[in-house]
């Protein structure tokens, strides 16, 4: 059980807002509110998934766990050698030493990469800033061409340019330069919505592999719902900053609880010729989060809304085994 594993990392009441530009004499604008008091706890060595509709602040999230964004607000508890360290609290020597611990792999590979860069020089640098490899360049030519073999690719191939790849190809790179770090976490950010299908499925299996191999643990943010479910132990879902629902892969496929999760599962393709599925069409638009409702955030599109969820806003809490749900339906019967 997820109880009896180390947690890796402790999210606690974790917040971003934006606040929009404006422009000489112009009223200040309400901020975005692109997370809204998150928290979560992740396990080493599992794959804990993260769904939702655009715009549901899944990678805003994943962004904040990197560092490339300042929370506005709430903590960031990373497991270093058995201590919790607050990561937005460390003074920038230990900081330091902890970023490499956690990486992330981006939606568009291509960007990822300097394409005045061979593969080796965008491998070299993080790694000579963090002293892998002892400070020899022979060294760290020799983590390069491993990692590279084990990503299914040719060692000589760090001797190309980025665009002289297909975009699996360079895919499978940014995860080896994910992996050359020896990071306990890395962060995927939709790292197979921009590949063909034939494609995202070589590189899912070559990630499991390397799961498997290293130990390393992935917080997974994707949209699409099958892989997801392909690739995660534990599934958060998300909406309008929101997590809603909580549990077990199995689990929350085989019996959604929130409305949202049971309309977004709904939408899921089966690949069984004539087989009908009920679908569920949620009506409205998503809010704005500029201006989100008050009470819980799916209710003005839900369709078992209460006058208590208008004004009164779900906490997530335990229905069942590990399973968890933000819904004023479940918590009138606890």
């Amino acid at each position: 059980m997820a109880e009896q594993r180390e947690k890796l990392l402790s999210i606690r009441h974790l917040t971003m807002e934006y606040q929009p530009n404006r422009r000489l004499f112009e009223a200040k604008k309400p901020s975005v509110k692109a997370v809204s008091d998150v928290s979560l706890d992740i396990y080493a060595g599992e794959t804990f998934g993260v769904v939702g509709e655009s715009g549901c602040g899944k990678t805003t999230l994943g962004k904040c766990i990197v560092r490339l964004l300042k929370p506005t607000a709430g903590e960031l508890f990373f497991n270093d050698g058995g201590e919790m360290k607050d990561l937005l609290r460390l003074d920038k020597k230990t900081s330091f030493a902890l970023r490499q611990k956690i990486q992330i792999v981006f939606q568009d590979p291509y960007a990822s990469l300097n394409p005045v860069h061979t593969i080796q020089e965008a491998f070299d640098e993080p790694m000579r800033v963090h002293g892998i490899g002892g400070g020899s360049r022979e060294k760290r030519t020799e983590i390069i061409a491993n990692a590279l073999t084990r990503v299914n690719l040719q060692p000589d191939y760090m001797y190309r340019y980025p665009h002289e790849f297909s975009g699996g190809q360079r895919q499978r790179i940014c995860v080896a330069k994910a992996l050359v770090m020896e990071p306990r976490l890395i962060i995927c950010d939709e790292p197979v919505s921009a590949l063909d299908v034939s494609i995202q499925a070589q590189l899912l299996n070559l990630m499991r592999k390397l799961q498997r191999e290293t130990g390393v643990t992935f917080f997974f943010i994707a949209h699409d719902l099958s892989v997801v479910q392909y690739m995660s132990d534990r599934i958060a879902v998300m909406y309008l900053g929101h997590v809603v629902e909580l549990a077990d892969a199995g689990d929350l496929y085989a019996r959604p609880l929130h409305p949202y999760t049971q309309a977004l599962l709904s939408a899921v393709p089966v690949p069984v010729l004539q087989a009908k599925k009920e679908r569920i069409v949620l009506k409205g638009d998503v809010p704005s989060p500029m201006d989100p409702p008050t009470g819980c955030p799916f209710h003005p599109r839900c369709a078992n809304c209460m006058e208590k969820c208008k004004t009164e806003k779900p906490e997530l809490h335990e229905v069942e085994a590990g399973h968890f749900v933000a819904c004023h339906l479940y918590q009138q019967h606890t």
